[in-house]
């Protein structure tokens, strides 16, 4: 048997689509069809249901699964032998992290990694959910919740805190709340909560009641611009809006306290690209410890 062909079935498995499958593997539709049906034809066992709007796997499929993996699992510790004896880094490492962590920290810092290694394609996506490892539609994840399930190496980043922040110019138009009563004069700019990906993020829950104002933003990068153009009053990350000058603290016993998670999966977390670039991570926050807390 060709066991490449574990590759193209082990793609369509994890995207339950053809057309999905080859845009991950960057080949096209009729390539992807033509090994899975030399593989189903090897195996003697038909592998997918096709449907139009997808395919999901047999019941032997199902059980080849196992084997695919165990296939890419070696293939994979391979590899990370081999680039341990280069010293060259090259080769693509997806990032899904909150777009808070991704975009508002991790992204101004990352030249220092790709001037330090040309080679390495670094992709960073931001979260609307839990990125899956194992079916490789990340390298590495950042989460606030650490993941209790599956065969992951999970390693705690940095704790973080949150304030409710304005702007100098919105305290001036609409005066300074000084307790939950007062802050229920203002406009609160917060998540949509059905879009919500994590109960952490949904800060203050009482909120979301007829008595309050709100301007929802599904993105916290959203959010910090919306309170900078003086929509309200939001829960901000301290690690940006502590340090510009256009936003003010406001109810400072007002704190939340969050975490970020580093995970990788354990088939991938030797290789050495990845590796490097998780250590990057650690690193780069470990030297910048003081900033995420107020």
């Amino acid at each position: 048997m060709d066991w490449d062909h574990a590759r193209f079935f082990l793609a369509v498995a994890r995207t339950g689509q053809f057309l999905a499958g080859a845009k991950l593997l960057r080949v096209d539709h009729a390539t992807v069809s033509r090994r899975i049906n030399a593989l189903e034809a090897e195996l003697g066992a038909k592998l997918f249901e096709r449907r139009t709007t997808g395919c999901t796997l047999t019941a032997a499929g199902d059980r080849f699964v196992v084997a695919a993996e165990r296939i890419e699992a070696e293939m994979l510790r391979a590899r990370a032998d081999l680039s341990a004896t280069d010293i060259s880094i090259s080769g693509t490492v997806r990032i899904g992290a909150p777009d808070g962590f991704g975009t508002m920290f991790l992204c101004s810092r990352l030249a220092r990694l790709t001037e330090r290694h040309p080679g390495l394609t670094v992709q960073v996506v931001p979260l609307p959910r839990t990125f899956s490892l194992s079916k490789r539609e990340a390298d590495i994840a950042i989460t606030i919740d650490r993941p209790e399930a599956g065969r992951l190496m999970v390693r705690k980043l940095i704790d973080y805190t949150l304030h409710a922040y304005a702007t100098k110019a919105y305290l001036k138009a609409h005066g300074e709340p000084t307790d939950m009563e007062t802050l229920r004069d203002h406009t609160l700019v917060t998540y949509v909560q059905d879009l919500l990906f994590s109960p952490a993020l949904n800060f203050l829950p009482d909120s979301f009641g007829p008595a309050w104002r709100r301007l929802e933003c599904a993105s916290a990068t959203g959010q910090s611009e919306a309170v900078r153009g003086g929509a309200g009053v939001g829960i901000l990350h301290d690690y940006l809006a502590k340090r510009d000058a256009d936003f003010v603290r406001v109810l400072p016993d007002l704190a939340f306290l969050r975490s970020y998670w580093l995970v990788t999966h354990e088939d991938t977390r030797e290789t050495m690209r990845v590796r490097t670039v998780a250590d990057f991570i650690a690193e780069t926050v470990n030297a910048e410890r003081d900033l995420f807390t107020a």
